[in-house]
């Protein structure tokens, strides 16, 4: 069995954001020479996320209003209890709960074996710092 790690960091400028990682996690798949097999891809930080959607822009203009209006930015500590601890990301835990912490994506043939319009894409909820994201392939 063969298996690799690697670890992008993100740097995103805005406070809320997507980024498309599909390329990056392809090009890892491809590094490690395993034919048939999995890979993970974990946001390692609790505001932020891993997710599999279309890559079209109005939907992700949909999910940000969709979360913002789920989980308003407050940081005061009247609405998010999390933010008492001097934090001003209550809202931001709360989104990457919504869209999840990880995916793992089948290996087929030496590529990510996807279905029609998916996409990997990383979502900030607190940015402006450096985070990482891990990708693990592990296969035959």
């Amino acid at each position: 069995m063969r298996s690799i790690t690697k670890y992008l960091t993100m740097n995103v400028p805005a406070r809320m954001d997507f980024v498309n990682i599909t390329d990056e996690v392809a090009a890892a798949v491809k590094e490690s020479g395993v034919r048939e097999g999995l890979c993970l891809v974990n946001a390692m930080h609790i505001t932020a996320s891993v997710f599999i959607n279309d890559n079209e822009p109005g939907l992700l203009d949909d999910y940000r209003r969709w979360l913002e209006a789920l989980a308003p930015f407050d940081p005061s500590p009247k609405r998010y209890h999390h933010n008492r601890t001097g934090e001003d990301n209550g809202d931001a835990h709360h989104k990457r709960q919504v869209m999840g912490r990880e995916v793992v994506v089948a290996i087929t043939n030496g590529k990510l074996d996807f279905g029609p319009w998916e996409q990997i894409f990383y979502g900030e909820f607190d940015g402006r710092r450096p985070k990482r994201i891990l990708i693990k392939v592990i296969g035959e």
